[in-house]
């Protein structure tokens, strides 16, 4: 046993939490909540720098002394000894100390300063405008303060410009928000710092093992785009996983499948959506760029410096939610949106700039509450953390009626219907593409080139389309333009993704990878596409001659294999198999060449560094993986951005439903974004690989009234 620690010094060296800001804003009040609901759990000590600061204008002085006198020591896990400033008397006064506690709150301004940043394991720094700062610090010390304000307010001025402690904060306060207020405010902070992973330090965060899962069970009666319009049509950011081919499944086949059994596999992907956005108290947004997750949640922005798969692992992959037994779809409320191509920094690729205004490399909302339809059953299940007492359930069931007694949307109809020949005049936007045709060839031809020389086996060469609406479309028309989309181009992974700035809509036939709560893992890749056919003569053609193409069969099998290559890395050994090989499954617009891949997550594997191994899709990348990325990012010359990464659900029992984000529309602003490609081997002919990007742009393109560019 270890001797016990002298007196004055800690066995431990404590958690240091710093909570900044300009006077006013509210840090006293916040810090001492933040105590008092940490005070559960820990030993906690909180400090106030106003005790140390030498006068009116020892701003300067007061933060040098903290930094050296006060938090160093502690740091160390050492008592603190400190004079007290005489505000009266203008002059340090009597000795103080402070004993080390488990955990250190340190609250005043300058607070989380340069020189104590490095003592210090957490800072928060709460914002808040100046006429609120000066009303609450005037109304707080009354004329004491008021004389003085000016002379103060210039030195935090002064200080900040100079130290930006602000823009290095882990977690902000925005004391604006409706909860911003520090009372408020606190349950968030609490949470955020759960989410740093700070050593020692053990808050109660929303989704504990205690949570329960309420399934409200509803008749659907009400078309899906006109529900989600009444329940998210004002939320600024909101997410609908829409799988629009339900009543549409078209038959498939395979080698000794019939068209029934391989019908199935469409009816099964296609049997639920869900919709959801991050209200509620807790909802939450994040955000990753260039190695920083943003997590916003009510008041409170936390960022979070690291890889983001590490983050996900965090906020992902146990079970940590109770679930009816009767409730029958794997997403149980967690986290919804997308995970961006350029995410491939953290799995082998290389790290290529992005413009400023670009999309993130990763956009996922937290679904507190949430809406799911199974079209199965006819019905929606109106899910919550705990029994709200009806509340929401009582709300999806008004939307429903109010969407019901509207009636259907203009342009709702009609059904989907098969493919036509392109109109002689194009009415929608009008695209370009950055390679012109013959760039493009040349681009097959370079990388059958690295082929021939054993870099690679398979190049999945993409190019991008990219248009002007006359607009910024708001959430009304953005909802039109993905009814248009989903009534031209059904698919089981169709979604509208709405994360205020941009917004994704898409309708991706692909699952990247499935993952359900004993760990059994699925990964479903497409390669080969014919489109189809105007005839019903020439649809047998086309589908007949993708199944007899050995060049397409040749691609899916070397996908596949690499598929299987990436679940080994955390499978229980033995556990991959392959039980469907290249069927055709056949979607509105096109005839697809899909295989199956299964596999068992090895007991205790990290879920989000298995979901990691197998990014990006490899059917979106080629094969060896990352010297074909290498390859990519040379042709290419520039990043996918989130085309060709994944989109879906991460839910709070551990499950996970991804597709490959193909197909799919990236809007910004008035800024409309298609990527688009084929996979290119050794017998590619680079005429019908240009062929092949014209099939695939196509039903994106006629649901807007656009043609592919001459």
């Amino acid at each position: 046993m270890p001797p016990p620690a002298p007196s004055g010094m800690a066995a431990v060296p404590p958690v240091m939490i710093a909570v900044d800001g300009f006077s006013g804003a509210g840090k006293t009040t916040l810090a001492i909540e933040l105590a008092a609901a940490l005070r559960a759990h820990h030993r906690v000590a909180l400090f106030h720098l106003e005790d140390i600061y030498p006068g009116w204008d020892g701003l300067a002085d007061g933060i040098a002394y903290y930094a050296g006198q006060v938090a160093a020591p502690l740091a160390a896990g050492h008592r603190a000894s400190w004079q007290a400033w005489d505000w009266e008397a203008g002059r340090y006064g009597e000795a103080r100390c402070t004993e080390p506690a488990e955990i250190m709150i340190f609250e005043g301004v300058g607070a989380s300063a340069a020189a104590a940043e490095h003592l210090l394991d957490a800072t928060v720094w709460v914002h808040a405008p100046a006429e609120l700062r000066r009303e609450q610090a005037l109304e707080r010390d009354g004329e004491t303060y008021a004389p003085h304000w000016e002379r103060w307010a210039a030195q935090e001025r002064s200080w900040a410009a100079g130290d930006p402690a602000a823009a290095r904060a882990d977690i902000t306060v925005n004391r604006q928000h409706h909860s911003g207020a520090p009372g408020d405010a606190a349950g968030y902070v609490l949470r955020a710092l759960g989410e740093l992973e700070l050593p020692r330090l053990h808050p109660s965060p929303a989704g504990s093992p205690a949570a329960s899962l309420v399934a409200d069970r509803l008749d659907l009666r009400a078309d899906p785009a006109d529900l989600f319009a009444a329940l998210y049509g004002d939320s600024p950011r909101a997410v609908w996983l829409d799988s629009s081919s339900a009543a549409t499944a078209a038959p498939c086949h395979a080698a000794g499948e019939s068209g029934e059994a391989g019908a199935a596999h469409i009816t099964a992907r296609s049997r639920f959506s869900i919709m959801a956005d991050d209200g509620g108290a807790l909802g939450r947004y994040a955000e990753h760029r260039s190695g920083v997750t943003t997590v916003v949640s009510g008041p409170v922005t936390l960022s979070r410096t690291g890889p983001f798969f590490q983050w996900l692992d965090l906020v992902w992959g146990g079970n940590t939610v109770a679930v009816p037994a009767d409730y029958p779809c794997g997403f149980a409320l967690g986290w919804i949106g997308f995970l961006g191509y350029e995410l491939k920094r953290e799995t082998g690729g290389a790290d290529l700039p992005a413009a400023g205004d670009a999309a993130p490399d990763a956009a996922l909302l937290f679904a507190g509450r949430a809406v799911v339809l199974d079209h199965e059953l006819q019905c929606v299940y109106a899910l919550t953390l705990e029994d709200d007492g009806g509340t929401w359930a009582a709300r999806v069931q008004d939307a429903m009626g109010a969407a019901a007694a509207a009636g259907p949307a203009a342009g709702a109809e009609p059904a989907p219907g098969p493919a036509t020949a392109p109109s002689a005049a194009a009415t929608g936007p009008q695209f370009t593409v950055r390679d012109s045709r013959a760039s493009y060839l040349d681009k097959v031809r370079s990388a059958q080139r690295e082929i021939a020389d054993g870099n690679s086996y398979e190049v999945c060469l993409t190019t991008a389309l990219s248009a002007r609406l006359p607009q910024s479309p708001d959430n009304a028309e953005l909802l039109d333009l993905y009814r248009a989309l989903r009534r031209r181009s059904p698919a089981p992974f169709a979604s509208l993704l709405r994360f205020g700035s941009f917004c994704l809509a898409g309708t991706s036939p692909e699952r990247f990878l499935s993952m359900d709560a004993a760990g059994l893992m699925r990964a479903e890749p497409i390669k080969g596409t014919r489109p189809r056919g105007l005839t019903a003569e020439e649809d047998r053609m086309l589908e007949a001659d993708l199944v007899s193409s050995l060049k397409d069969r040749a691609e899916n099998i070397m996908i596949v294999d690499l598929l299987r290559n990436d679940l080994s890395h955390h499978a229980v050994p033995g556990s991959v198999t392959v039980p469907r090989l290249c069927a055709v499954e056949s979607y509105t617009t096109v005839h697809q060449l899909v295989s199956t891949v299964d596999a068992r997550l090895l007991p205790g594997a990290s879920r989000a560094e298995a979901v990691a191994a197998a990014f990006p899709p490899g059917s979106m990348t080629g094969a060896p993986k990352i010297s074909t990325m290498a390859i990519l990012d040379r042709l290419e010359e520039g990043p996918r951005g989130p085309y060709s990464g994944v989109a879906g659900w991460f839910s709070l029992t551990g499950a996970a439903d991804l597709s490959v984000v193909i197909r799919t529309l990236e809007i910004r602003g008035a800024s409309v974004r298609l990527g688009v490609g084929g996979a290119v081997t050794s017998d590619s002919d680079p005429v019908e690989e240009w062929d092949e990007v014209r099939a695939k742009a196509f039903g994106v393109l006629s649901a807007l009234g656009s043609r592919f560019p001459a």
